[in-house]
């Protein structure tokens, strides 16, 4: 559960890139000021998703160090503050049987005219091929149609990122169109094209 940002005790620093306790303090309060900060554990078949703590920023920043998670999100070297460094997501710790496997997060767009959420995660390598993404997707997908009240979800995978394309066809998402030229490198030297998929209510599996 997220911390009661009423308490008195102040927290520790986040990670050891250099964030202070008064920046946790701020961020604290910031996020658990919002609707979605509010969320409970949300439970699948394999995972469970619950609020990013600080208990789990250590485990995230490793798995978010290994090659093929930095492939994808960069170096988190380059993000002192992460997993605490925009509250204007909804962040969540991927568990199995209690151990940090991943991380999800989610984004809203509250305009009634185009209102949606949008999805983004990674998962510890070596817990690939487990089912783990898949439950992770899906899990997150009903909590935002069902609990949210959301009609639509994207997701916007690199083009040649195969298996999370897979995954994500797997609970319902469909291929939108290439968006090109979408993304930059992770080592800055150039852009790459992503992929736009979308679910709707009645897609999911």
């Amino acid at each position: 559960m997220i911390p009661d940002p009423d308490r008195e005790d102040p927290l520790t620093p986040c990670c050891s890139g250099g964030a202070s306790a008064d920046f946790s303090l701020d961020w604290r309060h910031s996020y658990e000021r919002t609707e979605r900060a509010l969320t409970t554990e949300l439970r699948g078949e394999i995972v469970t998703l619950t609020p990013v703590t600080e208990a789990h920023v250590a485990a995230l920043r490793r798995i978010r160090g290994t090659a093929g998670v930095r492939a994808r999100w960069g170096s988190v070297d380059d993000s002192p503050t992460w997993p605490f460094d925009d509250p204007t997501t909804a962040r969540f710790t991927v568990l199995e049987d209690g151990v940090v496997r991943g991380f999800v997060q989610y984004g809203e767009e509250e305009d009634p005219m185009y209102r949606h959420a949008s999805v983004d995660l990674f998962l510890d390598p070596a817990a690939h091929g487990r089912g783990l993404g898949t439950d992770t997707v899906r899990t997150m997908a009903r909590h935002l149609l069902r609990d949210r009240g959301h009609h639509r979800l994207v997701i916007d995978p690199a083009v040649d990122n195969d298996a999370a394309i897979r995954c994500y066809k797997a609970v319902g998402f469909r291929e939108v169109g290439v968006m090109r030229g979408y993304e930059r490198d992770t080592d800055g030297d150039g852009w790459h094209d992503g992929l736009l998929m979308d679910l709707l209510a009645e897609d999911l599996t």
